[in-house]
C-alpha cells in the first residue's frame, strides 16, 4: 500500500517506484497539517497526512516537477500496474485507493478536493473497483506466463487488511498485529471510522479495518544485528538480548531509523538511545530495540482501544519465530499473543478474498474456515515478570517519546 508510480500510454513506468518509505514530501504534508486541510483530508479518505501517502507525494511532484506530472498518463500503485500488466487495463480497487488519501471513504469514489490539491487531472487516476470484482487475464499476459487468455484475475486487496484476514482478525475485540519490514496494529469495523493518530482501509465495501503502521518493525532487527552482533543472524543476536531482563535495566530505545508514521505520524522525528549507561551492553541494546518496536506498537493499540475494547491479539510475521519477540510484544501489549501462520497472514487473506470473488465461499469467514487449514497457532501468554516490568513504562515511554519529539525533529 502507499506506493505512486508513474505510467504512461503504453502502461510502461516512466518514474520510479515512490513506497511508503520515502518521506521527501515531508515538508508538503507539514504545510498541509498547519491548517484543517490535512486533518480534514484524513477525516475524508482516512488515510492521515503524511509523507507516505500517495497524495501528498504528487503534490510533492507538482512543486518539484510540473511537467512531469501533467504528461504522466496514469498515477497508480503498485499492485494496479501488476493489474495493467495483466489485463491490459488501468485499474484499482476500493483498498488501496482507501490508502491514497484520495478517497472520499463515504462515497467510495475519488475526492474531489484530493484531486484539486494533487494538481492531478482526475482521468490520470484509475477506475475503483470492489476489491471482489474480476477482471479478464490479457492475451499479452497470458502468452508470457502460458495460462488461457480470458481468466479471471481478481483484483483484491491491500496487504494491510488482507492481513487481518488471514489471522482470523475479524471481529471487534480481536486486534490484528503484523511485522515484517514494517509493522501495524489494525482491528475491524464494519463502518469507516477515524481516530486521531489512525488510519481506517477497506478490504470490501462493507469491511474496513482502522489502525497505525510504524514504518520501524523487522528492518529494526536487522540493524540491530549488523550493529550490535556482527558475525550472528538475527536469531542468534535475539538469543544473546534473552539474557537481559524486561525493561533492559533502563535503557530505551525510541526506534526511528526511518521516517516515522503512528501514532504522532512526524516524519523528521529521529531515532535515539536514551537512560544510556556504562553498564549496558551490546546485549542491553539488542533488547532495548525490540521492545522499543513493541512500544511503538502499544502506543497504537491505545488509540485502537478508543474504537473497542481488545482482548486478543493476533499475529503475524516472521520475526515471531523468535521467542524474544513473541514474550516482548506479548509483554508490552499486556494480551496474550496469538501467533499464526509465521510470515502467511497477508498471503492467506489473498487467497480467501480470492475464493469469495469467484463464488467457491460465501463469506469471507467461511473462506478462512476453509483455506486456513493446519495453519498453526501458538499462544503467547504475558508472563508476570514482564507485566510488572513493562506496567510502568507503559506510561513513562510515551510521556518520553513526546518530550523526546520535537528535540529528535530538530537534529538534522
Amino acid at each position: 500500500m502507499h506506493g505512486l508510480v508513474g505510467l504512461d500510454r503504453e502502461l510502461r513506468p516512466v518514474t520510479e517506484l515512490l513506497t511508503w518509505a520515502d518521506s521527501r514530501a515531508w515538508k508538503q504534508a507539514e504545510v498541509l497539517n498547519e491548517h484543517s486541510t490535512g486533518p480534514r483530508l484524513h477525516h475524508t479518505s482516512g488515510t492521515p497526512t503524511h509523507p507516505m501517502s500517495p497524495l501528498v507525494k504528487l503534490r510533492w511532484i507538482r512543486e518539484n516537477q510540473p511537467d512531469l506530472l501533467a504528461d504522466t498518463a496514469h498515477w497508480v500503485g503498485l499492485k494496479d500496474w501488476v493489474l495493467a500488466v495483466l489485463t491490459g487495463k488501468v485499474a484499482t480497487e476500493l483498498s488501496t485507493a482507501s490508502g491514497s488519501g484520495m478517497l472520499d471513504m463515504e462515497e467510495r469514489a475519488w475526492n474531489p478536493e484530493a484531486i484539486d490539491i494533487a494538481g492531478i487531472r482526475p482521468a490520470q487516476l484509475p477506475h475503483i473497483h470492489d476489491t471482489t470484482d474480476i477482471l479478464p487475464l490479457g492475451r499479452d499476459a497470458a502468452a508470457t506466463i502460458g495460462l488461457r487468455a480470458g481468466l479471471p484475475v481478481v483484483v483484491g486487496a491491500g496487504d494491510g487488511p488482507l492481513g487481518n484476514l488471514g489471522t482470523g482478525a475479524m471481529e471487534p475485540g480481536k486486534a490484528g498485529l503484523s511485522i515484517g519490514t514494517s509493522g501495524a496494529v489494525r482491528m475491524v469495523v464494519r463502518t469507516p471510522a477515524v481516530v486521531s493518530g489512525l488510519f481506517c482501509y477497506a478490504l470490501t465495501r462493507d469491511t474496513w479495518v482502522a489502525g497505525g503502521a510504524v514504518s520501524n518493525g523487522g528492518m529494526v532487527q536487522r540493524w540491530l544485528t549488523e550493529t550490535y552482533a556482527r558475525g550472528c543472524d538475527d536469531a542468534e543476536a535475539c538469543r544473546r538480548a534473552e539474557t537481559i531482563p524486561p525493561g533492559s535495566d533502563g535503557l530505551v530505545m525510541i526506534p526511528y531509523l526511518v521516517a516515522e508514521r503512528a501514532s504522532l505520524w512526524d516524519a523528521e522525528i529521529r531515532g535515539a538511545f536514551l537512560h544510556v549507561r556504562q553498564a549496558h551492553t551490546p546485549e542491553h541494546f539488542l533488547r532495548a530495540g525490540v521492545e522499543g518496536v513493541a512500544f511503538q506498537l502499544w502506543t497504537i493499540l491505545r488509540r485502537v482501544r478508543m474504537i473497542n475494547r481488545v482482548e486478543e491479539v493476533r499475529a503475524t510475521g516472521g520475526v515471531f519465530r523468535s521467542p524474544l519477540w513473541r514474550d516482548v510484544v506479548a509483554g508490552v501489549l499486556n494480551r496474550p499473543l496469538i501467533v499464526t501462520g509465521a510470515a502467511e497472514g497477508s498471503g492467506l487473506g489473498a487467497a480467501i478474498l480470492g475464493a469469495r470473488a469467484l463464488g467457491i465461499v460465501e463469506s469471507l469467514k467461511e473462506g478462512y474456515d476453509l483455506l486456513r487449514g493446519e495453519v498453526e497457532e501458538t499462544r503467547v501468554p504475558v508472563t508476570e515478570e514482564a507485566r510488572l516490568a513493562y506496567e510502568t513504562m507503559h506510561y513513562e515511554v510515551p510521556k518520553l517519546l513526546q518530550r523526546y519529539g520535537r528535540l529528535g525533529a530538530d537534529i538534522r
